[in-house]
């Protein structure tokens, strides 16, 4: 039985692209949502889990990032 590679050697551009290609993936979901809520709204639910689906792929990207913060003086957000 084949194993999965748990091991990825991927770049920070790497991962930049794969976000952005999800988000635009996410944009046309959207667009077509709308227009299958006004032509054909048997689509919907289709539409809604292929949404949900790449929201929750970027929410999980986005919770292995790590943030940091200098150690070194007063840090100011924004």
């Amino acid at each position: 039985m084949p194993h999965f590679n748990r091991s990825f050697e991927l770049t920070i551009a790497d991962i930049d692209l794969i976000e952005s290609s999800l988000r635009e993936t996410g944009r046309a979901l959207a667009d077509a949502r709308i227009d299958a809520a006004a032509t054909d709204p048997a689509g919907l639910p289709d539409l809604d889990a292929r949404i949900r689906r790449v929201n929750k792929l970027l929410g999980r990207l986005h919770n292995q990032k790590t943030f940091f913060r200098p150690t070194a003086g007063t840090y100011v957000g924004g």
